[in-house]
Protein backbone atom coordinates (compact mmCIF):
# COMPACT_ATOMS: atom_id res chain seq x y z
CA UNK A 1 0.00 0.00 0.00
CA UNK A 2 2.66 2.19 0.78
CA UNK A 3 4.50 1.97 -2.41
CA UNK A 4 1.17 2.01 -4.31
CA UNK A 5 0.53 5.74 -2.89
CA UNK A 6 4.42 6.85 -3.08
CA UNK A 7 3.39 5.60 -7.00
CA UNK A 8 0.47 7.66 -6.81
CA UNK A 9 2.25 10.54 -5.36
CA UNK A 10 4.92 10.65 -8.30
CA UNK A 11 1.74 10.47 -11.00
CA UNK A 12 0.26 13.28 -9.92
CA UNK A 13 3.12 15.37 -9.90
CA UNK A 14 4.00 14.07 -13.54
CA UNK A 15 0.21 14.71 -14.95
CA UNK A 16 0.61 18.30 -13.62
CA UNK A 17 3.94 18.55 -15.66
CA UNK A 18 2.09 17.16 -18.45
CA UNK A 19 -1.39 19.72 -18.18
CA UNK A 20 0.84 22.61 -17.77
CA UNK A 21 3.30 21.53 -21.31
CA UNK A 22 -0.12 21.35 -23.46
CA UNK A 23 -0.98 17.44 -22.59
CA UNK A 24 2.52 16.44 -23.80
CA UNK A 25 6.10 15.56 -22.69
CA UNK A 26 8.69 13.67 -24.36
CA UNK A 27 8.90 10.38 -23.05
CA UNK A 28 12.68 11.50 -21.84
CA UNK A 29 11.00 14.32 -19.40
CA UNK A 30 8.76 11.35 -18.34
CA UNK A 31 11.38 8.66 -17.98
CA UNK A 32 13.83 11.20 -15.82
CA UNK A 33 10.84 11.90 -13.55
CA UNK A 34 10.51 8.44 -12.85
CA UNK A 35 13.75 8.04 -11.85
CA UNK A 36 15.11 10.45 -10.56
CA UNK A 37 12.40 12.81 -9.06
CA UNK A 38 13.39 13.70 -5.70
CA UNK A 39 12.15 11.80 -2.83
CA UNK A 40 9.75 9.97 -5.22
CA UNK A 41 11.90 8.75 -8.58
CA UNK A 42 13.19 5.07 -8.81
CA UNK A 43 16.55 5.73 -7.85
CA UNK A 44 16.13 8.81 -5.27
CA UNK A 45 13.44 6.81 -3.06
CA UNK A 46 14.49 4.27 -0.28
CA UNK A 47 13.75 1.37 -1.79
CA UNK A 48 15.84 -1.36 -2.09
CA UNK A 49 17.32 -2.16 -5.80
CA UNK A 50 20.04 -3.61 -6.16
CA UNK A 51 21.64 -7.56 -5.56
CA UNK A 52 19.21 -10.43 -4.05
CA UNK A 53 16.21 -8.98 -2.71
CA UNK A 54 15.97 -6.53 -5.42
CA UNK A 55 14.88 -5.48 -8.51
CA UNK A 56 18.44 -5.99 -10.49
CA UNK A 57 21.33 -7.26 -10.47
CA UNK A 58 24.86 -5.73 -11.83
CA UNK A 59 27.90 -7.61 -12.15
CA UNK A 60 29.98 -6.38 -9.26
CA UNK A 61 27.06 -7.69 -6.94
CA UNK A 62 27.55 -11.09 -8.50
CA UNK A 63 30.93 -11.69 -7.89
CA UNK A 64 33.59 -9.57 -6.53
CA UNK A 65 35.83 -11.12 -9.44
CA UNK A 66 34.48 -8.74 -11.52
CA UNK A 67 35.79 -5.34 -9.98
CA UNK A 68 39.23 -7.59 -9.74
CA UNK A 69 39.99 -8.13 -13.36
CA UNK A 70 38.24 -4.57 -13.83
CA UNK A 71 40.96 -2.97 -11.51
CA UNK A 72 43.54 -4.89 -12.98
CA UNK A 73 42.51 -2.59 -16.77
CA UNK A 74 42.57 0.15 -14.57
CA UNK A 75 45.93 -0.33 -12.86
CA UNK A 76 47.29 -0.40 -16.78
CA UNK A 77 46.12 3.15 -17.43
CA UNK A 78 46.57 4.84 -13.81
CA UNK A 79 50.04 3.29 -14.36
CA UNK A 80 50.73 6.12 -16.70
CA UNK A 81 48.95 9.33 -15.00
CA UNK A 82 50.71 12.08 -13.28
CA UNK A 83 47.46 11.69 -11.12
CA UNK A 84 46.38 8.90 -9.54
CA UNK A 85 42.93 9.17 -9.35
CA UNK A 86 39.62 7.08 -10.21
CA UNK A 87 36.16 8.67 -10.29
CA UNK A 88 33.17 5.86 -10.84
CA UNK A 89 29.91 7.27 -11.85
CA UNK A 90 26.83 5.98 -10.49
CA UNK A 91 28.91 3.50 -7.85
CA UNK A 92 25.29 1.40 -6.98
CA UNK A 93 25.61 -0.62 -3.99
CA UNK A 94 29.48 0.35 -3.56
CA UNK A 95 30.64 -3.03 -4.10
CA UNK A 96 32.78 -2.06 -7.06
CA UNK A 97 34.87 0.64 -5.18
CA UNK A 98 35.48 -2.10 -2.85
CA UNK A 99 36.51 -4.28 -4.77
CA UNK A 100 38.86 -2.24 -7.06
CA UNK A 101 40.06 -1.01 -4.43
CA UNK A 102 41.02 -4.62 -2.48
CA UNK A 103 42.56 -5.01 -5.95
CA UNK A 104 44.48 -2.27 -6.29
CA UNK A 105 45.81 -2.66 -3.26
CA UNK A 106 46.80 -5.86 -3.48
CA UNK A 107 48.98 -4.12 -6.66
CA UNK A 108 50.44 -1.90 -4.52
CA UNK A 109 48.68 0.64 -6.50
CA UNK A 110 45.89 2.19 -4.44
CA UNK A 111 44.56 5.68 -6.06
CA UNK A 112 45.10 8.75 -4.18
CA UNK A 113 41.67 9.28 -4.18
CA UNK A 114 38.62 7.72 -5.26
CA UNK A 115 35.98 10.21 -6.26
CA UNK A 116 32.00 8.32 -6.74
CA UNK A 117 29.34 10.77 -8.47
CA UNK A 118 26.41 9.82 -7.24
CA UNK A 119 23.22 11.85 -7.80
CA UNK A 120 21.05 9.58 -5.33
CA UNK A 121 21.10 10.70 -1.73
CA UNK A 122 19.72 7.24 -0.94
CA UNK A 123 22.18 5.30 -2.82
CA UNK A 124 25.17 7.66 -1.73
CA UNK A 125 24.06 6.76 1.87
CA UNK A 126 24.19 2.94 1.46
CA UNK A 127 27.71 3.05 -0.64
CA UNK A 128 29.17 4.58 2.50
CA UNK A 129 27.35 2.41 4.94
CA UNK A 130 28.97 -0.84 3.12
CA UNK A 131 32.50 0.70 2.62
CA UNK A 132 32.47 1.66 5.69
CA UNK A 133 31.79 -1.98 6.89
CA UNK A 134 33.59 -4.12 4.70
CA UNK A 135 36.81 -1.98 4.24
CA UNK A 136 36.88 0.89 7.03
CA UNK A 137 40.44 1.12 6.57
CA UNK A 138 40.29 2.29 2.71
CA UNK A 139 37.36 4.52 3.42
CA UNK A 140 39.03 7.87 3.75
CA UNK A 141 39.86 7.36 0.36
CA UNK A 142 36.65 7.54 -0.80
CA UNK A 143 35.06 11.01 -1.72
CA UNK A 144 31.51 11.45 -3.07
CA UNK A 145 31.37 14.76 -5.45
CA UNK A 146 28.19 16.18 -7.34
CA UNK A 147 29.29 17.41 -10.48
CA UNK A 148 32.13 15.97 -12.81
CA UNK A 149 35.38 18.31 -12.53
CA UNK A 150 35.94 20.61 -15.02
CA UNK A 151 39.58 19.28 -15.16
CA UNK A 152 40.55 15.48 -14.24
CA UNK A 153 43.24 13.42 -14.49
CA UNK A 154 43.28 9.54 -14.06
CA UNK A 155 40.59 6.96 -14.63
CA UNK A 156 36.70 7.30 -15.28
CA UNK A 157 34.23 4.02 -14.76
CA UNK A 158 30.82 3.81 -15.67
CA UNK A 159 29.46 0.71 -15.23
CA UNK A 160 25.70 0.38 -16.28
CA UNK A 161 25.16 3.84 -16.29
CA UNK A 162 24.13 5.51 -19.45
CA UNK A 163 21.60 2.73 -19.74
CA UNK A 164 19.56 4.43 -17.14
CA UNK A 165 20.27 7.50 -18.91
CA UNK A 166 16.50 9.09 -20.08
CA UNK A 167 16.03 8.25 -23.81
CA UNK A 168 13.64 10.08 -25.75
CA UNK A 169 11.49 7.65 -28.46
CA UNK A 170 10.97 8.38 -32.24
CA UNK A 171 8.46 6.65 -34.55
CA UNK A 172 9.48 6.43 -38.40
CA UNK A 173 6.66 5.33 -40.75
CA UNK A 174 6.23 5.80 -44.28
CA UNK A 175 4.12 8.80 -43.87
CA UNK A 176 6.86 10.64 -41.39
CA UNK A 177 8.66 10.98 -38.68
CA UNK A 178 7.18 11.66 -35.05
CA UNK A 179 8.66 11.71 -31.54
CA UNK A 180 6.15 9.55 -29.38
CA UNK A 181 6.06 11.18 -25.71
CA UNK A 182 3.62 10.99 -22.63
CA UNK A 183 -0.32 12.26 -22.71
CA UNK A 184 -3.00 11.63 -19.69
CA UNK A 185 -6.81 10.72 -20.43
CA UNK A 186 -9.57 9.29 -17.78
CA UNK A 187 -6.48 9.29 -15.48
CA UNK A 188 -3.79 7.15 -17.12
CA UNK A 189 -0.93 7.33 -19.11
CA UNK A 190 -1.17 7.53 -22.55
CA UNK A 191 1.08 7.22 -25.88
CA UNK A 192 1.43 10.03 -28.18
CA UNK A 193 2.70 11.01 -31.23
CA UNK A 194 3.72 14.72 -32.70
CA UNK A 195 5.48 15.40 -35.57
CA UNK A 196 9.19 15.32 -35.30
CA UNK A 197 10.56 18.87 -34.30
CA UNK A 198 13.52 18.40 -32.05
CA UNK A 199 16.68 19.83 -34.18
CA UNK A 200 18.86 17.19 -33.04
CA UNK A 201 16.24 14.56 -32.91
CA UNK A 202 15.57 15.27 -36.40
CA UNK A 203 19.19 14.93 -37.25
CA UNK A 204 19.59 11.47 -35.85
CA UNK A 205 16.91 10.54 -37.16
CA UNK A 206 18.19 11.03 -40.93
CA UNK A 207 21.31 9.13 -39.91
CA UNK A 208 19.51 5.86 -39.48
CA UNK A 209 18.80 4.33 -43.28
CA UNK A 210 18.35 0.69 -42.50
CA UNK A 211 14.70 1.31 -40.74
CA UNK A 212 13.33 3.41 -43.24
CA UNK A 213 12.33 0.01 -44.85
CA UNK A 214 10.49 -0.93 -41.79
CA UNK A 215 6.24 0.78 -42.25
CA UNK A 216 6.39 1.31 -38.59
CA UNK A 217 9.86 1.62 -36.87
CA UNK A 218 10.06 2.86 -33.03
CA UNK A 219 13.37 3.06 -31.40
CA UNK A 220 14.95 5.47 -28.66
CA UNK A 221 17.96 8.32 -28.97
CA UNK A 222 19.76 8.79 -25.82
CA UNK A 223 20.92 12.72 -26.39
CA UNK A 224 21.42 12.53 -22.27
CA UNK A 225 24.41 9.85 -22.79
CA UNK A 226 25.67 12.19 -26.35
CA UNK A 227 25.97 15.22 -23.44
CA UNK A 228 27.63 13.35 -20.60
CA UNK A 229 30.42 12.12 -23.09
CA UNK A 230 30.99 15.27 -24.61
CA UNK A 231 31.43 16.29 -20.58
CA UNK A 232 33.27 13.44 -19.24
CA UNK A 233 35.44 13.96 -22.56
CA UNK A 234 36.47 17.51 -22.42
CA UNK A 235 37.04 16.88 -18.72
CA UNK A 236 39.70 14.38 -19.19
CA UNK A 237 42.92 15.69 -19.66
CA UNK A 238 44.94 12.37 -19.14
CA UNK A 239 43.87 8.84 -18.61
CA UNK A 240 41.21 6.56 -19.40
CA UNK A 241 37.51 6.25 -19.53
CA UNK A 242 35.88 2.51 -19.51
CA UNK A 243 31.96 2.55 -20.40
CA UNK A 244 30.54 -1.13 -19.01
CA UNK A 245 26.59 -1.30 -20.32
CA UNK A 246 24.99 -3.93 -22.25
CA UNK A 247 24.06 -2.22 -26.05
CA UNK A 248 25.20 -2.61 -29.36
CA UNK A 249 26.99 -0.67 -32.47
CA UNK A 250 25.22 1.87 -34.79
CA UNK A 251 24.40 -0.43 -37.11
CA UNK A 252 22.94 -3.48 -34.99
CA UNK A 253 21.43 -1.08 -32.32
CA UNK A 254 19.22 0.37 -35.64
CA UNK A 255 18.92 -2.56 -37.62
CA UNK A 256 15.95 -3.08 -39.90
CA UNK A 257 14.46 -5.59 -38.03
CA UNK A 258 14.65 -4.03 -34.43
CA UNK A 259 11.14 -2.46 -35.06
CA UNK A 260 10.58 -1.98 -31.19
CA UNK A 261 13.75 -0.79 -30.22
CA UNK A 262 14.94 -1.81 -27.05
CA UNK A 263 13.56 0.23 -23.95
CA UNK A 264 12.79 -2.42 -20.87
CA UNK A 265 10.76 -1.86 -17.76
CA UNK A 266 12.17 -4.37 -14.43
CA UNK A 267 10.05 -4.41 -11.30
CA UNK A 268 11.87 -7.46 -8.49
CA UNK A 269 13.65 -8.40 -11.50
CA UNK A 270 10.72 -9.53 -13.17
CA UNK A 271 10.52 -7.45 -16.88
CA UNK A 272 7.20 -5.26 -17.42
CA UNK A 273 5.59 -4.51 -20.79
CA UNK A 274 4.22 -1.12 -20.05
CA UNK A 275 6.89 1.71 -18.69
CA UNK A 276 3.74 3.84 -18.06
CA UNK A 277 2.93 1.50 -15.61
CA UNK A 278 4.04 1.99 -11.70
CA UNK A 279 5.75 4.86 -11.85
CA UNK A 280 8.61 4.94 -9.86
CA UNK A 281 8.47 1.55 -8.53
CA UNK A 282 9.99 -0.01 -11.47
CA UNK A 283 13.36 0.14 -13.63
CA UNK A 284 13.32 1.97 -16.60
CA UNK A 285 16.35 1.10 -19.67
CA UNK A 286 17.72 1.11 -23.29
CA UNK A 287 20.33 -0.63 -24.55
CA UNK A 288 23.17 1.47 -25.27
CA UNK A 289 24.53 2.65 -28.87
CA UNK A 290 27.96 2.23 -28.42
CA UNK A 291 29.52 3.64 -31.89
CA UNK A 292 27.30 7.32 -31.22
CA UNK A 293 29.28 7.58 -27.36
CA UNK A 294 32.73 6.41 -29.44
CA UNK A 295 32.20 9.10 -31.81
CA UNK A 296 31.48 11.75 -29.27
CA UNK A 297 34.55 10.75 -27.36
CA UNK A 298 36.91 11.16 -30.46
CA UNK A 299 35.44 14.79 -31.11
CA UNK A 300 36.43 15.84 -27.55
CA UNK A 301 40.04 14.91 -27.99
CA UNK A 302 39.42 11.12 -27.08
CA UNK A 303 41.00 7.91 -28.71
CA UNK A 304 38.76 4.88 -28.57
CA UNK A 305 41.22 2.49 -27.20
CA UNK A 306 39.47 -0.59 -27.53
CA UNK A 307 35.89 -1.97 -27.94
CA UNK A 308 34.69 -5.47 -26.09
CA UNK A 309 32.62 -8.13 -25.45
CA UNK A 310 32.27 -8.21 -21.71
CA UNK A 311 33.73 -11.87 -21.35
CA UNK A 312 36.66 -10.95 -23.76
CA UNK A 313 37.63 -7.53 -21.49
CA UNK A 314 37.46 -10.03 -18.02
CA UNK A 315 39.90 -12.47 -19.79
CA UNK A 316 42.64 -10.04 -21.14
CA UNK A 317 42.29 -8.54 -17.18
CA UNK A 318 43.37 -11.99 -15.80
CA UNK A 319 39.90 -12.60 -14.08
CA UNK A 320 40.63 -16.34 -14.80
CA UNK A 321 43.97 -16.26 -12.96
CA UNK A 322 42.36 -14.67 -10.18
CA UNK A 323 39.86 -17.16 -9.80
CA UNK A 324 41.96 -20.03 -9.94
CA UNK A 325 44.26 -17.83 -6.76
CA UNK A 326 40.96 -17.26 -5.04
CA UNK A 327 39.89 -21.24 -5.43
CA UNK A 328 43.06 -22.07 -3.30
CA UNK A 329 41.61 -19.65 -0.40
CA UNK A 330 38.27 -20.69 -0.64
CA UNK A 331 36.35 -23.64 1.00
CA UNK A 332 34.67 -25.97 -1.66
CA UNK A 333 30.76 -24.53 -1.58
CA UNK A 334 32.36 -20.75 -1.26
CA UNK A 335 34.10 -21.68 -4.69
CA UNK A 336 31.44 -23.49 -6.59
CA UNK A 337 29.46 -19.98 -5.74
CA UNK A 338 32.20 -17.87 -6.80
CA UNK A 339 32.68 -20.48 -10.20
CA UNK A 340 28.97 -20.25 -10.91
CA UNK A 341 29.39 -16.32 -11.22
CA UNK A 342 32.37 -16.45 -13.34
CA UNK A 343 30.38 -18.49 -16.11
CA UNK A 344 27.74 -15.87 -15.71
CA UNK A 345 29.91 -12.55 -16.23
CA UNK A 346 31.88 -15.06 -19.17
CA UNK A 347 29.99 -16.62 -21.07
CA UNK A 348 28.20 -15.63 -24.41
CA UNK A 349 24.66 -16.68 -23.32
CA UNK A 350 24.21 -14.77 -20.43
CA UNK A 351 26.61 -11.37 -19.64
CA UNK A 352 29.69 -12.24 -21.61
CA UNK A 353 27.92 -10.87 -24.83
CA UNK A 354 25.40 -9.03 -23.77
CA UNK A 355 27.55 -6.31 -22.16
CA UNK A 356 29.93 -4.48 -24.11
CA UNK A 357 33.24 -2.35 -22.94
CA UNK A 358 33.92 0.82 -24.82
CA UNK A 359 37.66 2.11 -23.79
CA UNK A 360 38.78 5.57 -24.14
CA UNK A 361 41.76 7.23 -23.34
CA UNK A 362 43.48 10.99 -23.75
CA UNK A 363 47.28 11.50 -23.29
CA UNK A 364 48.79 8.17 -22.54
CA UNK A 365 50.50 5.78 -24.51
CA UNK A 366 48.95 2.15 -26.06
CA UNK A 367 47.29 -0.04 -23.29
CA UNK A 368 48.53 -4.05 -24.33
CA UNK A 369 45.44 -5.93 -22.54
CA UNK A 370 43.27 -4.15 -25.05
CA UNK A 371 44.46 -5.24 -28.26
CA UNK A 372 43.18 -8.71 -27.32
CA UNK A 373 40.11 -9.67 -28.85
CA UNK A 374 38.91 -6.19 -30.22
CA UNK A 375 36.29 -5.35 -31.73
CA UNK A 376 37.24 -1.65 -32.84
CA UNK A 377 36.37 -2.29 -36.31
CA UNK A 378 32.75 -3.23 -35.36
CA UNK A 379 31.86 0.60 -34.59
Amino acid sequence: MLAQQHSDQLKALITAEIEQQGGFISFADYMQRCLYQPGFGYYSAGSHKLGQGGDFTTAPEISPLFGYAVANQVHDALQQCTSKHILEFGAGSGQLAIAMLTQLESLNALPERYFILEISADLQARQLQLIEQQRPDLADRVEWIQTLPDVFNGVMLANEVCDAMPVHLLRLTTSGMFERGVSIENGHFIWQDKKLAHPRLIAFAERINEPSQAEDYLTEVNLNAVDWMQTAAASLQQGAIFIIDYGYPFNDYYAAERVQGTLRSYYRQQAIDDPLQLPGLQDISAHVDFTTLAETALEGGCHVAGFHEQGDFLVAANITQIAAQLEAKKDALSWLQHSAALKQLLMPHVMGYQFKVLSLSKAIELLPRLQLQDRRYQL
